[in-house]
């Protein structure tokens, strides 16, 4: 790793002890999914901490991959996180006793989603320990993720990151190739992926993302008309509720 990337990651860990530190919280409760983000960032926290005071939950649903489990596992073994592996489906099945409910791919998705930031949360609080997030800058500025749901978190390590550059970092850090390689998916219903369900690859994506953000957010070409579009429709993600709150 060269002194530019140290300098940079140190800049994260450093941010990660004083969200800790100052909060007097006694550890970080982090979801490991098996895939990059989530690796990123648990060794950031492993990094700043120590991996006696991470805890990582690896919240599954009836179709999570075994490998995913698998690459989950072995990542926390090798940082020496505490790793628990816990299914969501009872809690998935009782929403489905709700009247009116539908069996909805996007809306199970959600609500799994949130579920997940349900039991991260109470694993913390109970335990008095902060919530890691592990969203990127490619995903915050596009939205895709669940309001209240997985972009729930006490802090952020990695949020500043676009998705490429994640997977650039990761092989820095020593990711394993396995976690690296396997093609990004939330994980919401069987067969997603990222890329195919945002119809543009990460790469295309951020190119541009960063055009976008060099030209004051005005596109020149169509794929930055649909990123455009995709970032002002979801807005509402980024900020707080509209309200009328005046405080003097």
């Amino acid at each position: 790793m060269d002194t530019d990337h140290g300098c940079f990651l140190g800049k994260i860990e450093q941010m990660i002890r004083y969200v800790i530190w100052s909060s007097g919280a006694t550890g970080i409760v982090i979801g490991i999914s098996g895939g990059i983000d989530s690796a990123v960032a648990a060794v950031m926290c492993c990094r700043a901490v120590g991996g006696e005071r991470v805890f990582g939950y690896t919240l599954t649903t009836s179709i999570t991959r075994d490998e995913d489990i698998h690459d989950a596992a072995d990542l926390c073994r090798s940082l020496g996180i505490h790793h628990q592996v816990m299914s969501i489906e009872p809690v998935l099945s009782s929403y489905r006793q709700i009247p009116g409910y539908v069996e909805d791919p996007y809306l199970l998705g959600n609500i799994m989603a949130r579920t997940r930031m349900v039991i991260l949360y109470y694993h913390a609080n109970m335990k008095h320990r902060l919530v890691c997030g592990t969203s990127n800058k490619t995903e915050y500025l596009l939205g895709y993720c669940t309001k209240f749901g997985d972009n729930a978190a006490d802090f952020q390590p990695i949020l500043h990151l676009y998705k490429t550059e994640i997977f650039k970092y990761a092989h820095e850090l020593g990711i394993p190739e396995p976690i690296i390689n396997k093609t990004p998916s939330a994980g919401l219903w069987a067969g997603q992926s990222d890329e195919a369900e945002i119809g543009l690859t990460y790469q295309e994506i951020d190119t541009a993302l960063k055009a976008l953000e060099k030209n004051s957010w005005v596109s020149t070409n169509p794929v930055e008309e649909k990123v455009l579009s995709l970032v002002k429709r979801s807005s509402h993600k980024r900020g707080n509720p509209p309200n009328l709150l005046t405080l003097h």
